[in-house]
């Protein structure tokens, strides 16, 4: 799919590096990891995007029964390489109907996930009530991973914040509904650790979630 880079906070217009700046600008945002141009889900997209992220590539492995990996993407460039990623998966929601899952892996600051997720960013902190005690556990690269959900989302979709690996990870689930889905045992496995088995992830068609997020809602 073809594209340009776009800003990963607000999927603005960035500014390559030049002259008078060595990092990519948004006018908005100032210097930014750029988001890279949606890839349809395949495993040569995997390969793309294992082959250049410095952060885990998260996917629920094995899939729920009837899931499939519908698109991949992620922030940061050659120099960089990948400091957030984005991988959407698709298939029947636990109550009926279609459901769509996002898993974002990111730096502290960089901003994907709070877009994805229809909140102010860059990160979710001010919206977890981490005194409480976690919404959800899930297992992620083996790890017992605390989630709680994120205050103040849109009504339609249902969002899961905690720490992974040291970073950010972003659940965010629609219909809100499905996020039933995230209260199973889920495992998420960094795929960049899979090794072979990258290559039976089932695919189906490309997530609209993925190439639609919404602007970021506030600064």
């Amino acid at each position: 799919m073809r594209g340009e880079p776009s800003c990963p906070k607000c999927g603005g217009r960035v500014r390559a590096p030049g002259l008078f700046a060595d990092s990519w600008q948004c006018a908005a945002h100032g210097a930014v990891y750029p988001l890279q141009p949606v890839l349809p889900p395949s495993v040569e997209a995997l390969g793309v995007v294992l082959h250049r992220a410095r952060v885990p590539v998260w996917m629920p492995w094995p899939l729920p029964i009837g899931w499939l990996f519908t698109g991949i993407a992620y922030a940061g460039d050659d120099r960089s390489g990948g400091r957030a990623t984005v991988v959407a998966c698709s298939g029947p929601s636990p109550l009926g109907g279609p459901g769509e899952l996002l898993l974002v892996a990111e730096e502290l600051g960089v901003g994907l996930g709070a877009r994805y997720a229809g909140v102010p960013g860059p990160d979710p902190g001010p919206r977890l009530d981490v005194n409480r005690p976690p919404h959800t556990k899930v297992l992620a690269a083996g790890r017992p991973t605390p989630l709680w959900l994120v205050d103040g989302t849109p009504d339609d979709r249902a969002v899961f914040a905690g720490e992974a690996c040291g970073l950010w990870l972003w659940a965010v689930v629609w219909p809100e509904r499905s996020g039933l889905l995230m209260y199973d045992e889920v495992v998420l496995t960094d795929l960049r650790e899979a090794g072979a088995e990258v290559e039976l992830v089932p695919c189906g068609a490309l997530s609209p979630r993925l190439v639609g997020a919404p602007r970021e809602p506030g600064r």
